[in-house]
Parts: structure tokens; C-alpha cells; sequence
């Protein structure tokens, strides 16, 4: 199987499952905020995000970016920028919940963009990736957290007061968002001679959001703040890091 076929199953995989766990909530009308949880699967996810972003996407930028000849570490202040901007909408999101608006259509569509924006970028990631092994562990990770959060999306849109004509536009554009991202990866890739520095750009933003998924996604919920103290859920953190730690030998 050739890098371009392995992106296609990679997108049919994601779009079903993402598909699937969405759908649910709307056909039930679940009112229930309540994540599903799955702690090994996550703390898993978490520690490859953490070790793609660190060792692979800001790796690989900033070298490329040295290799242009710019010495400004923009890599990380890319990454930086993307990582702050997340975290200020879970912010505005938690703020929402904490002031009962929690129903508001404000509230979803927000969650929506967050989640979009970890879509796109992901996906882009796919897209540019040259290497089966390194997609392969990107996928696990994107899949192991993909259920989730579409499930926690439909369920937010769901109770909503958007219409259900609303709701199912906004879980559509989010759903879109990963094949998105694969296209304009692959894209990227067609140009890179003409417009070198597009790739590590994308890599940089890519890599924000990596870390953002792998630390403070979902603030206090995350698998670094909320189940980290458990010792079993912290190895299957260090297992992914170290997994993408020894990817890093062969890409």
C-alpha cells in the first residue's frame, strides 16, 4: 500500500467513526453532558499528540526553517500561538458552562470551531506525512480521540437550541474538517518547491494543536490534569511519547 492509498483509508476510517459515535446522540437526544470516557485509550492519544508535536512537527520545522536561513525560533511561536488560542476558547467555553449558558447556541458552535480547528490541523498533518509508520501512530492517536469528541459534539449540538436543520450543518462542517486538512496536506505537498516554507508553517500550527490535545484539551478533564495521578493511565502517556520517540528513528 502506497502513501496515497494509506491517506484514503486513513480519511474512510476517521469519517466513519466520526460519523458514527456523532450520530448517535441525535437519533437518542442525549441531555447529558457526560463525556464517554475510554482513560487508556486517551492517556495513550495524549502521550502520541505530545510526542508527535515535540519531536516530529516542531522538530522538523524548525529545522526547516534553519535550513532557509531564518534563526528566528518562528516555529515555536507559532506553535505557542495556536496552543494560547485554544486554550483561550476552552476558556470562553468553561466561562459559558460556569454562568449556565451551557444550552446556548454560542456554547456549541464554539465547541464546534475548537474541535474543527483540531480537525484541520490533524488532517493537514496526515496530509504532509511521508511516512506510513508515522501515520499509522498519528491515526491510532487521531482515531483513540475522534470518537470522543465527535460523540461529546453531537451530544453539545444536540441539546442545543440550534435546530436540528443547525445541528446537523454545524456536525457536517466539523466532520469535513479532516478530509479537509488530508487534501490541503497533500496539497501542500505539490507546491513545496515554488513555496518552501508552507510546509513547516503548517507543521508549526499543526504542532500547537498536538500539544494542546496531548496536555490541556478539555482543562480540568484532561488525561494530564485529571488522570495522571493514576499510575497505570500515566504509562500508557509515557508508552505513546516513547512509541513516537522511536518512530523518530526511521522518519
Amino acid at each position: 500500500m502506497n502513501l496515497d492509498e494509506f491517506k484514503i483509508l486513513s480519511v474512510v476510517l476517521i469519517f466513519v467513526t466520526t460519523v458514527l459515535a456523532g450520530l448517535y446522540p441525535f437519533l437518542r437526544k442525549f441531555k447529558t453532558t457526560r463525556p464517554l470516557e475510554s482513560p487508556a485509550a486517551e492517556a495513550l492519544a495524549s502521550g502520541v499528540f505530545l510526542g508527535a508535536g515535540l519531536i516530529h512537527m516542531l522538530g522538523d520545522a524548525s529545522t526547516s526553517f534553519l535550513d532557509h536561513g531564518i534563526e528566528y525560533p518562528i516555529a515555536f511561536v507559532l506553535a505557542g500561538c495556536v496552543f494560547l488560542l485554544l486554550l483561550w476558547f476552552e476558556h470562553l467555553g468553561r466561562r459559558l458552562d460556569e454562568h449556565g449558558d451551557s444550552n446556548s447556541p454560542a456554547f456549541a458552535i464554539l465547541a464546534m470551531i475548537i474541535l474543527s480547528i483540531h480537525s484541520l490541523l490533524a488532517g493537514t498533518v496526515l496530509g504532509l506525512s511521508g511516512s506510513i509508520t508515522m501515520m499509522v501512530m498519528i491515526l491510532i492517536a487521531i482515531l483513540a480521540h475522534k470518537w470522543a469528541a465527535s460523540f461529546s459534539l453531537a451530544v453539545q449540538l444536540s441539546k442545543s437550541r440550534l435546530s436540528l436543520r443547525q445541528s446537523l450543518l454545524m456536525f457536517g462542517l466539523f466532520t469535513l474538517m479532516l478530509p479537509l486538512g488530508v487534501a490541503l496536506g497533500s496539497g501542500i505537498l505539490e507546491y513545496t518547491s515554488s513555496y518552501p516554507l508552507l510546509e513547516p508553517i503548517f507543521y508549526s500550527l499543526a504542532a500547537g494543536t498536538f500539544l494542546y490535545l496531548g496536555t490541556l484539551h478539555g482543562l480540568k478533564q484532561s488525561t494530564m490534569v485529571d488522570k495522571c495521578c493514576d499510575l497505570k493511565n500515566f504509562t500508557f502517556v509515557v508508552v505513546g511519547f516513547l512509541l513516537m520517540a522511536v518512530v523518530a528513528i526511521w522518519t
